[in-house]
């Protein structure tokens, strides 16, 4: 053998040896009890996933290895979860020992400033800013926008009858136009094409990208970070949102010196009760500004995501429009009075969100103390994330799980199940605190879009059933649908013309 080969062929072996160490090294936590299995890797780097729907990846190896797997990224471990009873059981019922979250330095530190409520770490500045969104974000407080709510959902109904090709940006300007007014109190309906609206959509882009694994090494080596030529883009795009989000708090600290009459929202109550919240200016900045940026983004997805399942299952959307004819009929238009009466409505939506979750691979919680589940230990500062796929594909708890089957959420006696659920929104105590505004957001405009509206695919453009999860909004277009009206539209204008309508 020549001096080459016997060097690349001890490298190997070298490699090798450290992989089965590295394995090793996965296999048991301090207590004795094993971690869950992993999946073998001869990489230094640890387990490749792939950038591109990196889901699929991990629910092989949950069909694989078992409802919990452990997989490496350099010497880090990371615990995921993929099966329903296992993530109660974890992340529900234990949610206090998994409050915290994993170091960010990329998205959290480089690209949010550390200001974040999505990546700020447990402790008593997180439970100031959850206590404040509670306030205004709560089931009670939720309900009193649903006038709002109700008003911009006909404004979609009306602008899908004008240009029904351009429904992705209709259902943005509803969000947006809701959370603004929800989080600023502006009353000016806010367009997608709006500045600030795409400002939004553009951080949430850079976040999805950043959240990557592997996407920035400085998620590996945290000193990079202050490196001035590091992260350029990262630290514009703070600074962008950082100018937009203090600007619109300061535009409500000038409306209320100015005496003018704004009406409820966040950001005036968070002004008026410094005290009671104990944030900062900036902090109150970007708490209002995460929620707007998060609750536009994720509510158009939802909506599209609920309108494109209508379009792929026509059979499933007709056996809700049967119900709605039932219940509301073509003589008067549907509203909020009406929910209690559309368990079939209520299934599609729930059994659309489960098919295309939102957050696929989940966000990543940190353990803060040791973790037992049946026969393994996750042992304390362990990342640990929920794999929303691999739970949606639980066949012991959703059987059939790649068919769309809304009848899954409805029990014998004809009423929606409180036995099943799916986690749209998150774990445990890092659920989503505008859980309530959105699914009331989904509600309303699902109702009236297939109220007065027949969805089909265009049969001539491509379908990516997939792209609304990752974050496609504006000038990607994962369907194109087709909207037949159900109702004569001189009699649906009416009808719109004359529903409640609120500023």
């Amino acid at each position: 053998m020549s001096d080459n080969t016997q060097l690349v062929l001890g490298a190997a072996a070298c490699l090798g040896v450290l992989g089965v160490i590295a394995e090793a090294y996965l296999s048991r936590s301090e207590s004795g009890l094993p971690l869950p299995p992993s999946p073998p890797t001869w990489r230094l780097r640890g387990h490749l996933i792939p950038p591109r729907n990196p889901f699929l990846t991990v629910a092989g190896w949950i069909d694989q290895y078992g409802p919990l797997i452990t997989i490496r990224s350099g010497t880090e471990k990371i615990v995921i979860i993929g099966r329903h009873n296992a993530v109660v059981d974890i992340m529900e019922k234990q949610g206090g020992s998994l409050a915290d979250r994993p170091r960010f330095v990329a998205a959290g530190e480089m690209l949010c400033g550390g200001l974040s409520i999505i990546f700020t770490p447990a402790g008593s500045r997180l439970r100031r800013m959850r206590r404040a969104l509670h306030s205004h974000l709560q089931p009670k407080a939720a309900e009193e926008y649903q006038p709002l709510q109700m008003s911009h959902a006909k404004n979609t109904v009306l602008h899908i009858l004008e240009d029904p090709s351009n429904f992705q940006n209709h259902t943005a300007t509803y969000a947006a136009t809701i959370i603004t007014k929800v989080a600023y109190g502006k009353t000016t309906p806010t367009s997608a094409t709006d500045s600030e609206a795409r400002e939004v959509r553009e951080h949430f882009r850079i976040l999805r990208t950043t959240l990557r694994p592997g996407a920035y090494l400085v998620d590996s080596i945290p000193w990079l970070k202050y490196i001035p030529w590091y992260g350029q883009e990262l630290k514009r795009a703070f600074q962008r949102s950082r100018k937009l989000y203090i600007g619109q708090l300061n535009r409500v600290k000038q409306q209320i010196q100015s005496d003018v009459d704004i009406g409820p929202s966040f950001v005036k109550h968070m002004l008026q009760n410094v005290q009671l919240h104990g944030l900062t200016e900036t902090e109150m900045a970007f708490l209002a500004g995460g929620f707007f940026a998060a609750g536009t983004d994720t509510t158009t997805l939802s909506i599209c995501t609920v309108l494109m399942a209508a379009a792929c299952f026509p059979e499933e959307q007709a056996k809700v429009q049967a119900e709605l004819d039932a219940v509301v009929g073509s003589h008067r238009a549907p509203t909020f009075a009406d929910e209690h009466s559309l368990p079939r409505l209520h299934a599609f939506i729930s059994e659309a969100l489960r098919w295309r979750p939102m957050v696929p691979s989940g966000l990543a919680h940190r353990t803060t103390k040791e973790v037992i589940w049946g026969n393994y230990c996750i042992p304390a500062g362990t990342t640990v994330v929920g794999n929303h796929w691999s739970i949606s594909r639980d066949p012991d708890v959703f059987p059939e799980p790649h068919s769309f089957k809304p009848q899954r959420w409805i029990n014998d006696q004809g009423h929606v199940r409180d036995d099943l659920k799916f986690f749209v929104f998150g774990f445990g105590r890092r659920v989503c605190p505008g859980q309530h505004v959105a699914n009331r957001s989904v509600f309303i405009n699902t109702l009236l879009i297939l109220w007065a509206f027949q969805l089909t695919l265009d049969p001539t453009k491509p379908l990516d059933d997939m792209g609304f999860m990752t974050g496609a909004v504006g000038n990607v277009q994962p369907c194109t649908i087709d909207f037949n009206t159900r109702v004569p539209e001189t009699d649906l204008r009416r009808m719109m013309q004359n529903y409640p309508e609120v500023m």
